[in-house]
């Protein structure tokens, strides 16, 4: 991908005391979608506020396309802001609040008519100019906030959590919207949210946060199979989370039973987090498993089977295209790739190890 746009350094910031973000460092790169994802309260928002100008750090810089713009009005910086409030102005007709922005910048008549019928052409919404806002469902409304940040033609486009009222088949038509829009204006997204989902199925990056640390920044596909803490694990999906000894390298006890697996340099007898998420915990015959247990409960979910299965004092959770149903014995087989090993933090909120990006 290409180069880094902005450079978060060293970057804390505290409200009343309580420190929200802790020495953050995070570079983004030119036309990427990066996600900002955690719980409420880890910090994502502040970090998109900093960013755009409306907080001020404590300690670090914000340095964009080269230049330190930490102290840099939110309005002279190359970045709009579409929050989860659209903020549209309900006096206004549509056109008048796309073009807001370009009338303080005192453009041509011309130019702003051009620019209305281009926006309002990438967001699907041709000929509603003379709409007023109360007339339009959120999600439209929501679209007209995204073009009245876009018509600015920004090099980057915060997004704080701007699907987050709408319902969820708005949201996901919303999503591919995004991604639409962002392959075809070839800006930069830095959007915040707290649904995995969304984040997983938008991101080109995704950083995950917690109590004002970094967890973990890596595509989708890297956060989902190979979490680097019980708490990205935990956060992004379902997962099961069982205490263990590493016997030796590639293998592990889990609940008294000892499982093949293929992760090395943890030591011997050494106590660990061992990570299987639901998808890749297998059923069949009694005989058939490392373990046995039984069936507790069972909902059908359209496209998977959800089981709980009581084996050695936990409860499993699974997901499966095959259905055993309540009270059966089953046999539990987990294929060692699919076992991901985790060195136990210290405390319950200790910090993530620092990853290079």
């Amino acid at each position: 991908m290409s180069n880094k746009l902005i450079d978060l350094q060293h970057i804390s910031k505290s409200f009343d005391g309580d420190l929200v973000l802790d020495d953050l460092n995070l570079y983004i790169r030119e036309n990427e979608f990066l996600t900002l994802l955690g719980p409420s309260g880890c910090g994502k928002t502040t970090t998109l506020r900093i960013l755009g100008g409306f907080e001020h750090p404590e300690t670090g810089k914000v340095i964009f396309d080269g230049k330190d713009i930490t102290n840099l009005a939110p309005n002279k910086r190359q970045l709009n802001t579409v929050f989860q409030k659209y903020a549209l102005f309900t006096h206004m007709t549509i056109a008048e609040n796309i073009a807001f922005g370009l009338r303080i910048r005192k453009k041509s008549a011309a130019y702003i008519k051009d620019k209305i019928s281009y926006a309002l052409k990438l967001v699907n919404l041709e000929g509603y100019e003379d709409r007023m806002p109360d007339s339009l469902s959120g999600g439209q409304q929501q679209r007209i906030a995204i073009a009245r940040a876009i018509v600015n033609e920004p090099k980057v486009l915060l997004l704080d959590e701007p699907l987050g009222a709408l319902d969820l088949k708005l949201r996901q038509d919303m999503q591919y919207e995004l991604i639409r829009l962002k392959n075809e204006l070839g800006i930069t997204f830095i959007y915040v949210t707290h649904d995995q989902e969304e984040a997983l199925t938008m991101s080109d990056t995704i950083v995950v946060m917690n109590q004002g640390y970094i967890q973990q920044i890596g595509t989708p596909e890297d956060i989902y199979n190979e979490p680097q803490n019980a708490f990205v694990a935990d956060f992004i999906g379902d997962s099961n989370i069982i205490d263990g000894i590493m016997i030796e390298d590639k293998l592990v006890q889990i609940l008294g039973a000892r499982f093949r697996c293929v992760d090395t340099g943890f030591g011997n007898n050494k106590p660990v987090d061992v990570v299987i998420r639901p998808e890749d915990v297998e059923l069949g015959a009694p005989e058939s498993g490392t373990i046995r247990g039984t069936v507790t409960n069972l909902i059908f979910k359209g496209v998977h089977y959800e089981m709980e299965v009581l084996a050695n004092g936990y409860e499993w959770l699974v997901h499966s295209t095959k259905m055993f149903p309540v009270g059966e014995e089953v046999g539990i087989h987990v294929d060692p790739f699919n076992i991901q090993i985790m060195n136990k933090p210290e405390s319950e909120d200790e910090e993530a190890p620092a990853i290079d990006v």
